[in-house]
């Protein structure tokens, strides 16, 4: 067997229509499916896909970048410093400053609508 790569990461939202809504706005995915569950599927301007689901009644645990298990989504942007003015205009919540990437370039947290942590990352490679 040989792994081709990555199709979808998935995240379990409070409200998935709104949450669908908010990374189509603010991020740039389009919608390109929806399963009647309500599940959709979205896609970036790169092909790579995003599944938004609903959440069941397990409670949120509190997490850091280094609590044991997946972490966050790294979002990969050409323009790091262009992407925080475009996420400043929806007034994201910032989750650290501007730094240097593990392996290169630069990254910066942030969070979306119901507090699922990601990145923004400009890399040099």
């Amino acid at each position: 067997m040989k792994v081709l790569g990555i199709d979808h990461p998935a995240v379990a939202a409070n409200n998935v229509e709104k949450l669908a809504d908010w990374y189509c706005e603010v991020l740039g995915y389009e919608k390109v499916f929806l399963h009647p569950k309500p599940v959709w599927i979205l896609k970036a301007p790169d092909g790579t896909l995003l599944e938004i689901m609903p959440k069941d009644d397990t409670s949120r645990p509190a997490r850091t970048t280094w609590t044991p298990g997946w972490s966050h989504v790294a979002l990969r942007v050409e323009d790091i410093v262009a992407a925080i003015e475009h996420l400043n205009k929806f007034q994201v919540t910032w989750a650290g400053e501007l730094s240097s990437a593990i392996g290169g370039g630069k990254v910066r947290s942030l969070l979306d609508i119901e507090g699922n942590l990601l990145q923004i990352l400009q890399r040099d490679l």
